[in-house]
């Protein structure tokens, strides 16, 4: 019966600090193609994470002091919390998304690019004149379904989202034509990238 009962006694916080870690872990690595979500998800899971994790931290803590009279498992609590810190401190999962959705999509988004090109995709939405709505075989290229055409002397630029923002922010692969500038774009008329880097011949990744 004591040894049921100290088993019970740390399931429950070992549960606990693995379900706010995988919580943590996932909004860390999910963030960048959750940032579209109309319902901002993000917005709702950080305020209950941010109390949530704090709390699982200080009672696995507390947990330490059984070590000596209920065994080392009492302290795999801790063991979690620490390597969850560890990871959001030091994994980039932002560039590791990035990179998988550049080179996940690569081939597809050249297809439309060079579809653009040829001017066989023209812009078809009826309040924006450069956007162009796709289908939905090829939707999830994009966010939001939609990419942004911009025509200038050096040829066609294309964006294809990876967020859309309050207030007009964005960021995204962008493909410049041939000696183009992804500073030349429209949408940075009135202010420089504040990032823009290269991912390969003609793309780039940029956010305003």
């Amino acid at each position: 019966m004591i040894a049921t009962a100290r088993t019970v006694s740390v399931r429950i916080p070992l549960l606990a600090c693995l379900a706010t870690s995988a919580l943590a872990l996932a909004l860390a690595g999910f963030v960048m193609p959750m940032s579209d979500f109309p319902s901002g998800l993000e917005f709702t899971v950080l305020p209950l994470l941010a109390v949530a994790f704090p709390v699982c931290g200080l009672w696995s803590l507390f947990l330490l002091t059984r070590i000596r009279t209920g065994g080392a498992k009492f302290a795999l609590p801790f063991v979690v919390c620490v390597a969850t810190l560890t990871a959001l401190a030091y994994v980039p999962f932002t560039p590791i998304w990035l990179n998988t959705n550049f080179w996940w999509h690569r081939a597809v988004r050249e297809q439309i690019v060079a579809r653009v090109e040829a001017g066989e995709l023209i812009p078809n939405v009826a309040h924006n004149g450069r956007l162009i709505a796709l289908k939905p075989d090829a939707a999830d290229v994009s966010a939001g379904g939609e990419i942004v055409v911009d025509e200038d002397d050096d040829g066609a630029y294309v964006l294809f989202l990876t967020s859309r923002g309050f207030r007009h922010t964005f960021s995204g692969f962008l493909h410049v034509p041939a000696g183009g500038d992804p500073a030349k774009f429209f949408e940075f008329d009135d202010a420089p990238p504040r990032e823009a880097i290269r991912y390969g011949e003609r793309w780039y990744f940029v956010r305003n």
